[in-house]
């Protein structure tokens, strides 16, 4: 497995990748909005034999703190550390840009989903603590859960 930073992102790595995924990524507005944005974003790119397996974009809110503006793996990867190991990168980009203070907002788990309580999980293994959630955000019906954590050395 290799990764590749991109100071700007690829937009066709982020549509690739969240089309995989349908039961994450279904709603086509938001699809698309993450994949404009995706071009303007720092980029973490996964790929195994040369094909692309997943990616992370970063956001940046402040000098102290940066957020996982959007991740995903493709299905065969899932559960192999291709996640894990996009959040370990995300981490060692921000250590040297000194951001103290990673987020990410994920479904909150006042809506019930068993994909998104499978993310919530993922995140909380790997140090985020819930931090807030904001019922409004995206919608009544998809409250956001905020999510934070200290950036550190792995």
């Amino acid at each position: 497995m290799k990764f590749e930073y991109l100071e700007k992102g690829n937009p066709d790595v982020c549509e690739f990748v969240l089309r995989s995924v349908p039961e994450w990524f279904g709603l086509e507005e938001s699809t698309l909005a993450y994949i404009k944005e995706s071009k303007g974003l720092p980029m973490l790119v996964a790929t195994e034999n040369g094909k692309t397996i997943g990616f992370l974009s970063l956001k940046e809110h402040s000098p102290y703190a940066a957020e996982v503006y959007v991740m995903g793996v493709i299905p065969a990867f899932h559960r192999k550390g291709v996640g894990r190991k996009l959040l370990i990168e995300a981490e060692k980009v921000l250590l040297r840009k000194n951001i103290e203070f990673l987020q990410v907002k994920t479904l909150s788990a006042e809506r019930e989903c068993e994909f998104y309580k499978k993310t919530r999980l993922f995140y909380k293994s790997f140090g985020f603590k819930e931090l807030e959630v904001f019922p409004t955000l995206w919608d009544e019906s998809n409250p956001c859960q905020l999510l934070i954590k200290v950036v550190e050395g792995n």
